[in-house]
């Protein structure tokens, strides 16, 4: 009886680990089909979700400021305006927003 217990129990814990964890993995943000996602805008703070690298799962968490992968919603056709990137990359804005 005692390993039923504990074999359902270790089933229901991976499972919840697995659902969170794809959680992480994708998290999704619902928007205006007139705005974008633009990458190297976002000054330390003001981020409006997820890290693309996955170092951060929540808006406001970026610690760097205009990093590659932290972005915020602008309208579309803006970004590049910006010194942005419809992608994510590596680093650091080097032309950030004045």
């Amino acid at each position: 009886m005692i390993d039923t217990k504990l074999n359902s129990l270790t089933i229901a814990a991976a499972l919840a680990g697995a659902v969170s964890m794809a959680a992480f993995a994708a998290p999704t943000t619902v928007h205006a089909e007139d705005e974008v996602q633009c990458y190297g805008v976002a000054a330390a703070g003001e981020n409006d979700c997820a890290n693309a690298a996955g170092t951060h799962s929540c808006a406001g968490q970026s610690s760097v400021d205009y990093h590659g992968g932290d972005w915020k919603l602008v309208p579309a056709g803006s970004c590049e305006e910006m010194g942005g990137s419809l992608e994510p990359f590596e680093g650091v804005n080097p032309n950030p927003p004045a």
